[in-house]
């Protein structure tokens, strides 16, 4: 995915970034859309590893929050926005054709460039989230180093509601922080859990009353990394991260060449369609 109007440093469309508001060293990135409940649209895959680039590049920053505007932290991917570049994935007629499934593989792997560039950030991160926490908004928080949650936030693996192997880190990401029960659970049912069962298994590290109270607590945890040496705290990420890094990007490549196989299957056209007209999906298989 390309973007031929980069915005300038500092200036994206699908999120906004404060520097030293509440500490001098630590930044926070702001979902903001443009899709409605911040979703991941063109402009969120495109610009987050600009975004990640351009504070990793800023020598005053140490932490950074990862929060969501207004009532949700994120819907998860903006289908509506994103429906043009996935028909285009279809197949026109009956012959045979490998270009399209590799043009489904180079989109996935250029997707997830957005969520690998929050894991592989040599900034620590820490995720504020409140609301609804759907689908590529889990994946977010799970390339974060930290996350904390408000008493009102859930969070779902929504992917296998329409038609998707989810492939954005999170089937690789999850095990190694809720474990692989309740992963194989989220992702095979779809179902939300609350912020008690998050913290209960560890998705979380800590739940605040309300939105407020969650962006304080991540500012708080925030402040107190960036008050460390920066290259101990970078020392700590590097030796925790070589533990888990091979068998996360093993997995990631194959979900992606996975979903290059199965990705524009009739099942996927079918959950679609029964999301957009409010009815009961009727899978076949295929």
């Amino acid at each position: 995915m390309t973007d031929s109007t980069a915005a300038a440093p500092g200036e994206y469309a699908s999120v906004r970034i404060e520097k030293g508001t509440r500490h001098p060293h630590v930044a926070q990135v702001t979902l903001i859309g443009p899709g409605p409940n911040n979703g991941m649209g063109p402009e969120f895959w495109s610009e987050m590893p600009r975004v990640m680039a351009e504070l990793d590049a800023d020598p005053e920053i140490r932490a950074i929050v990862v929060a969501g505007q207004g009532r949700n932290f994120s819907y998860g991917l903006d289908l509506a926005a994103m429906m043009p570049q996935f028909l285009a994935f279809l197949p026109q007629d009956k012959n045979p054709d490998a270009s399209r499934n590799r043009d489904i593989l180079d989109f996935v792997e250029t997707m997830r460039q957005a969520i690998d560039s929050v894991a592989a950030a040599r900034t620590p991160t820490v995720a504020a989230v409140q609301g609804r926490c759907i689908g590529g908004a889990v994946d977010l928080i799970s390339a974060c180093d930290v996350r904390h949650g408000s008493a009102d936030s859930t969070y779902s693996i929504r992917e296998v509601k329409v038609g998707i192997v989810a492939d954005m880190g999170s089937l690789g990401r999850l095990p190694y922080i809720i474990g692989q029960g309740l992963t194989r659970e989220l992702a095979l049912t779809g179902r939300d859990i609350d912020a008690e069962t998050a913290l209960r298994y560890g998705l979380v590290t800590h739940v605040a009353d309300d939105a407020a109270g969650v962006l304080d607590s991540a500012h708080a945890t925030a402040a107190e990394i960036a008050a460390n040496p920066p290259l101990v705290v970078r020392g700590v990420r590097e030796v925790l991260d070589r533990a888990t890094e091979g068998p996360i990007r093993e997995s990631n490549r194959y979900v992606a060449t996975w979903n290059a196989g199965f990705l524009a299957s009739a099942d996927m056209m079918e959950a679609v369609g029964a999301m957009l007209e409010k009815r009961e999906p009727r899978y076949t298989g295929r």
